[in-house]
C-alpha cells in the first residue's frame, strides 16, 4: 500500500503545474461538496425535528452560498498547501479569497433579512387600530436595512483590505487622519445623516408605516421607509419622496401618531330660525346608520353667530383618516339635504324691510338686523 501511495505522489508531482492545480482544485471542490451535502441533510433533519422555523429558513436560503463558501475554503487551503507559485497561483488564491468574503457577506445579509421576516410574522397589519404592528414593522425594517448597509460596508472593506496597497493606504490614512479624514467625512455627510436619521426614526418613531401625515401641505400615507428616504402615497395616488432627515429636521403633521382614530368636523351656516335640536337628532340618526362611525363621538354645536346666519359644527369620530373623510362627506351631504327638505325657511337668506317714503314716489330698502 505504501509503495502505491508513493508512486501516486511521484506521478502527481511529475505533472505540469496547470494539471496539478486543476486536479487539486477538482478533488478539493468534490470533497467540499460532499461534506457540505452531508452536513446540510443532517442539520436540516435536526431543525425539522426541533421545529426551529427561523433557522430552517436560513439554512434553505443559504444552501447555495454556504456550499460555494465551503468549496472556496477547501480550494484556498489546498492551493496554499501545494508547492506551487507564480502569477497563476496568486491570482487563483486572491480570486477565491474575494469570492469567499463576498459569499460570507451575502450569507450574513440573508440571515439578517430572514430574522426580520420571521419576527414580523407575529404581527398583522390591517386591523382597525394596528399601532403595535406598525411600530414593530417600522423599527424592524429601518434597523434591518441599516444593519444590511453596515454589513455590506464591512464586507467591501474586508475585500479591499485584503490587498496590500489598500491596507497600507488605510494605515497611513488613519495615521494622518486630518484633511483627508475631514474630506471623506464631508463627502459622506448625506449618507451618514440619513443613516443616523433612520436609526433615530426607528427608536423615537415620529412616523411609522401606514401613518397618515401632512407634509409640504400634502395629505398622504407613509408607504415605505428605506435606509435613505421615505415614500408618502398622496391622496390622489401620487408619490412624494422625502429624505429621512426631513422628518427629523422639519415640522410635519402626523394624524395617527398615538391612535388611528380621528374626530372630523363638518361646519355649515343656517338661518337664525333653524331648529338646532331637530338637526342634532338627525345627526345622531345619520351617524348611527353609517358603518364608518366608530360609536365614540357625535355632537352638534353652535360655534358662531354672524349678522345674518349662525354656524353649526358637527363632530363625528371614525377609526381612521380615510373613514373620517368619507364620514364627514356623508354627514355634510345628508344634513344639507335635511335642512333643504324639512326646513327650507332656515336656509341662509338676506332680510330687507321697506322704509317710509323719503320723497315723492321713492322708497328706501335696508337690511333687517338678525
Amino acid at each position: 500500500m505504501q509503495p502505491w501511495i508513493s508512486s501516486t505522489i511521484d506521478q502527481f508531482n511529475a505533472m505540469p503545474d496547470w494539471l496539478r492545480i486543476g486536479t487539486a482544485v477538482i478533488v478539493a471542490a468534490t470533497t467540499a461538496l460532499l461534506l457540505h451535502r452531508l452536513f446540510y441533510h443532517m442539520l436540516e433533519r435536526w431543525l425539522r425535528a426541533t421545529e426551529r422555523i427561523a433557522w430552517l429558513m436560513i439554512l434553505r436560503k443559504t444552501k447555495g452560498p454556504t456550499g460555494l463558501a465551503v468549496v472556496l475554503f477547501f480550494v484556498i487551503s489546498t492551493l496554499r498547501l501545494m508547492p506551487i507559485g507564480g502569477l497563476i497561483a496568486e491570482v487563483l488564491i486572491r480570486t477565491a479569497q474575494l469570492s469567499l468574503i463576498a459569499l460570507l457577506t451575502w450569507v450574513t445579509i440573508v440571515t439578517t433579512d430572514i430574522f426580520g421576516l420571521v419576527y414580523l410574522r407575529r404581527f398583522r397589519l390591517g386591523s382597525q387600530d394596528d399601532l403595535t404592528a406598525r411600530k414593530q414593522l417600522t423599527q424592524v425594517r429601518i434597523l434591518k436595512r441599516a444593519a444590511m448597509t453596515v454589513i455590506a460596508v464591512i464586507g467591501i472593506g474586508a475585500m479591499l483590505m485584503s490587498f496590500d496597497a489598500f491596507r497600507q493606504y488605510g494605515v497611513s490614512l488613519f495615521a494622518s487622519a486630518g484633511v483627508a479624514g475631514l474630506a471623506i467625512g464631508l463627502a459622506a455627510r448625506p449618507l451618514l445623516s440619513n443613516l443616523i436619521a433612520g436609526i433615530q426614526i426607528a427608536i423615537t418613531q415620529p412616523i411609522r408605516i401606514q401613518d397618515v401625515v401632512v407634509v409640504e401641505g400634502e395629505y398622504g400615507t407613509v408607504e415605505e421607509i428605506t435606509s435613505t428616504y421615505v415614500v408618502v402615497r398622496l391622496w390622489d395616488w401620487r408619490r412624494m419622496v422625502l429624505p429621512l432627515s426631513y422628518f427629523i429636521e422639519k415640522p410635519f403633521e402626523n394624524w395617527s401618531r398615538e391612535s388611528s382614530s380621528l374626530i372630523g368636523a363638518v361646519t355649515f351656516s343656517v338661518d337664525y330660525s333653524v331648529d338646532v335640536d331637530a338637526i342634532r337628532a338627525k345627526l345622531e340618526q345619520l351617524v348611527a346608520d353609517n358603518a364608518r362611525w366608530d360609536k365614540q363621538v357625535v355632537n352638534l354645536q353652535v360655534t358662531d353667530a354672524a349678522q345674518d346666519t349662525i354656524q353649526l359644527r358637527a363632530l363625528v369620530s371614525a377609526p381612521n383618516a380615510s373613514a373620517s373623510w368619507d364620514l364627514r362627506c356623508d354627514v355634510r351631504e345628508q344634513l344639507i339635504a335635511f335642512v333643504r327638505s324639512e326646513m327650507p325657511d332656515s336656509l341662509p337668506r338676506v332680510r330687507q324691510q321697506i322704509l317710509p317714503q323719503v320723497g315723492p314716489g321713492e322708497t328706501q330698502l335696508a337690511p333687517v338686523p338678525a
